[in-house]
């Protein structure tokens, strides 16, 4: 993805931190949920579905959708380009991200670049774990974000997954 660093958590005594962000699909990060901060999208081009605990929105150039804390959520982009405002309220978990970013060499995508899907599950829990933001487990994604599409099983068809409760 493109992260821009708008207003940096410095600048606000902590208080927020405001982002913008241009992603692609397939560069989604896994479900999840922030202990620590609520966050919010403002959609500036594209559209994407998102899933909050039992909750989806389809979100579009000119929407915005709250993500509050200890809530579950995940999303897919459904366009070729996806570009958003993310307030992050406090301000922090921006450098999660830094810690594995280098600087951009243009204002567009970049090519090749390592993703959620291709990089190393572990390491990428460990170092969100670090901010308070918790990976879901698939058997927890099933329960927690009931509407949140599935992954395709070895049939191409989505997998059953039987919640109990």
């Amino acid at each position: 993805m493109l992260l821009t660093n708008l207003v940096a958590k410095q600048d606000t005594n902590q208080a927020f931190s405001l982002l913008e962000a241009t992603l692609a699909p397939g560069n989604e990060p896994p479900p999840h949920v922030h202990s620590r901060e609520d966050e919010l999208f403002y959609v500036l081009e594209g559209e994407f579905d998102v899933y909050v605990g039992e909750e989806a929105y389809q979100a579009k150039t000119g929407e915005c959708v709250f993500l509050p804390k200890l809530k579950p959520h995940a999303f897919l982009i459904r366009s070729p380009r996806l570009r958003v405002l993310i307030l992050y309220i406090p301000g922090g978990l921006e450098e999660a991200f830094h810690r594995v970013s280098s600087p951009a060499q243009k204002l567009d995508l970049p090519d090749g670049a390592i993703t959620y899907s291709t990089s190393d599950s572990e390491q990428t829990a460990r170092r969100f774990g670090e901010y308070g933001v918790r990976l879901l487990a698939s058997d927890e994604v099933a329960v927690q974000l009931p509407l949140y599409p599935q992954p395709l099983g070895s049939s191409g068809k989505p997998d059953l997954i039987e919640a109990a409760g």
